[in-house]
């Protein structure tokens, strides 16, 4: 009977490993019909401005990032060890928790912001970011940023007036993912660490760093997508820029507050429930 197990399980793994190189050629596939979509979105539009009305161009920015991630996955996912079926167990709980994030981050725009008017755009107060550092700190910073990058852009795509920002948004969410999660994994080894005054101190330091980025980059990333992709005039991209800012520096205070709070909470009764991922193993516990 053992035997039997241990040959049904080697057949999934093998099987898991087999289908590997499949997210490299999807990520390739992506990639080339975004920029395909996207070059024809741009070329077809109407006026010189990209409004809510050009759907191709912004589905084609997003699907490019995608792409693109799935692409830089696929190719280290090549560079891994073998695929056991342990691991795979463990990704579907990983795959469970993004998306359950990506909805809270959703959820946290949608229906817990404050719009403030910017000429004919709009900028907000809200919570989303909160959740996008949550998502890094227990699942590390690719899974999380993505969660955030997902839940947010689909956010501005289903509200109307944020629609033609939602490749910002996805480019900026995953960012923040990303160096959250970095300094809390790869810095501070969070999930190794048994101390609850180191564990604070790790979730306040990664949540400032990653929310920290988007404070600086959100003005001007968002100046040079509004004046560039968009086509928005130079004085109305600088007024946005600077409303932003100050959005984005509330929304960060609260966010990092946010975030440092929920983790700590949430991470104790993820270990009683079983489902905490450690993400290191190599480095001994403190």
């Amino acid at each position: 009977m053992s035997s039997i197990k241990t040959m049904n399980q080697k057949n999934v793994e093998s099987n898991l490993n087999q289908s590997r190189p499949i997210t490299l050629i999807i990520g390739a596939i992506l990639t080339i019909a975004s920029v395909v979509a996207i070059l024809y979105g741009y070329f077809s539009k109407e006026t010189t401005e990209v409004s809510s009305t050009d759907k191709l161009l912004i589905f084609g920015l997003i699907a490019l990032l995608f792409g693109i991630v799935i692409l830089v996955n696929g190719a280290f996912q090549l560079r891994k060890p073998a695929i056991t079926a342990t691991k795979s167990s463990m990704n579907v709980i990983t795959l469970a928790q993004a998306a359950l994030f990506a909805a809270l981050a959703y959820i946290g725009f949608s229906y817990f912001r404050i719009d403030i008017p910017v000429g004919p755009g709009s900028t907000a107060f809200h919570f989303g970011n909160a959740f996008v550092v949550v998502a890094a700190l227990l699942l590390g910073g690719s899974w999380g940023g993505l969660a955030g990058a997902v839940g947010l852009s689909l956010a501005d795509l289903m509200s109307g007036k944020y629609f033609t920002v939602a490749p910002q948004t996805f480019f900026l969410k995953l960012c923040i993912g990303l160096i959250a999660g970095f300094v809390a994994h790869q810095i501070f080894h969070i999930s190794t660490l048994n101390k609850k005054s180191k564990i604070l101190t790790a979730s306040i330091v990664a949540s400032v760093a990653g929310l920290g980025f988007n404070v600086i980059a959100d003005p001007i990333v968002g100046y040079f997508y509004k004046k560039i992709i968009l086509g928005v005039q130079g004085d109305l991209a600088i007024n946005w820029a600077k409303m932003t800012a100050v959005t984005t520096f509330v929304n960060a205070v609260t966010s990092a507050i946010m975030a440092v709070l929920l983790y700590n909470a949430l991470r104790p009764a993820l270990i009683s429930a079983h489902m905490f991922l450690r993400k290191e193993t190599k480095k001994a516990s403190k």
